[in-house]
């Protein structure tokens, strides 16, 4: 495991601390397997939050949806 692989597990492990443990397993499994999807949305949420002002909340669940079937074909792939 590489130094940026340990950072984004430890990160992701702080951002999930309310979610039962199985959940975050598989939303961590999710972003080791295509961490560039995941950052295209994360990127996608913070100018949709930043620059349109939309809540985080409502962002996040548009660009979601966007991406839905890249994030169903990755779940599959599990």
């Amino acid at each position: 495991m590489g130094m940026q692989d340990f950072l984004l597990k430890q990160a992701m492990k702080w951002k999930l601390k309310g979610m039962p443990a199985a959940q975050q397993e598989q939303i961590m499994a999710l972003v080791q397997k295509n961490p560039d999807l995941f950052k295209k949305i994360g990127e996608e949420v913070d100018r949709r939050v930043k620059k349109g002002g939309e809540p985080q909340m409502k962002a996040t669940m548009e660009v979601m949806k966007k991406y839905r079937q890249e994030l169903q074909a990755l779940q599959q792939s599990l």
